[in-house]
């Protein structure tokens, strides 16, 4: 290979070499905002405001790009704070702060900027009740949740929870530019369906918990008490979803919708609570996902069709 040639190798691989860091780079902030907890926070606020009204596609688009930026900013600065015992769990060791591709000061420097940008962006471009509410959740997530319960107890879950209901409030406010009744009964729908839905999760995760010490309920408490609540709060949050119903606000498309999605919620609960089995507590979890997204589709469809 002649010299020339052999330069010219050398820089188109430094370019590839380059723009793969790039990438991962870039990849590495995009999995700081935990863009797969955010779909399903996205399709609530989205939900919620076909619900509360007709907004326009900019409107909404507008909404979820402060929401997106809210939720990864708290994303980012949860995964900074929980940098040590990330890294002693198998499941979250290759995280960019742990695995040393992004410094933690540069991880919480980025995440309080997006939540920044979301305060700004939501106030000036959809109204400032919907970028208090965003902020709100930013807050719980980051110090009500992530600093102050998640180590200290088996409640954490159950209490800090709350952050993660605040996105159909925000979407409901953008459209309305208020928080009705009806928001406050999607907001309690989410919060009840948080504690069932991660405790699942937990179910299969909780030699890594005890491992780095988080008192999640099964470590605190054992897998059949946790079973057990499961299934308590699966009833619980059939119970809860009924309300949209009997206020009123919906018909009986979304009540048999409802019906049909929770009686499943209580069937597979109910399962795990008699098999303590990981596949149980999967399927739990699996459906958990897709229950909470097809029952705020179904309020979208009853309300508009």
């Amino acid at each position: 290979m002649t010299p020339d040639r052999s330069a010219a190798s050398a820089i188109a691989g430094a370019g590839l070499r380059g723009s793969s860091r790039t990438r991962q780079l870039l990849a590495d902030y995009v999995e700081l905002t935990k863009p797969k907890v955010q779909s399903l926070l996205l399709l609530t606020t989205i939900a919620a405001m076909y619900i509360a009204g007709d907004p326009s596609p900019g409107l909404v688009a507008l909404t979820c790009l402060g929401g997106y930026l809210s939720a990864g900013g708290a994303g980012a600065v949860n995964h900074w704070f929980d940098r040590d015992i990330d890294a002693l769990m198998a499941r979250t060791a290759n995280r960019p702060i742990p695995a040393g591709r992004i410094p933690p000061r540069a991880a919480l420097t980025f995440g309080c900027t997006l939540a920044a940008l979301s305060l700004i962006e939501l106030s000036l471009t959809v109204n400032p009740l919907a970028a208090a509410l965003s902020f709100s959740g930013f807050l719980g997530y980051v110090f009500v949740y992530t600093v102050w319960l998640k180590r200290r107890t088996p409640q954490n879950i159950v209490i800090g929870g709350a952050a993660g209901a605040v996105p159909p409030l925000v979407g409901w406010a953008a459209t309305t530019g208020s928080v009705g009744g009806t928001a406050v009964i999607l907001f309690f729908i989410v919060f009840f369906w948080t504690p069932p839905h991660f405790w699942a999760l937990s179910l299969l995760m909780k030699d890594e918990y005890r491992k780095v010490g988080v008192p999640m309920l099964p470590v605190v408490r054992g897998e059949g008490e946790t079973r057990r609540q499961i299934l308590l709060y699966s009833i619980l949050l059939y119970a809860v979803t009924q309300l949209p119903f009997c206020a009123g606000a919906m018909g009986i498309a979304y009540l048999l919708a409802s019906l049909a999605l929770g009686v499943g919620f209580i069937a597979l609960a109910w399962v795990l609570y008699r098999r303590a089995d990981r596949r149980s507590a999967l399927r739990v979890y699996l459906y958990s996902l897709a229950y909470l997204a097809l029952l705020f589709c179904a309020m979208v469809v009853d309300v508009h069709v």
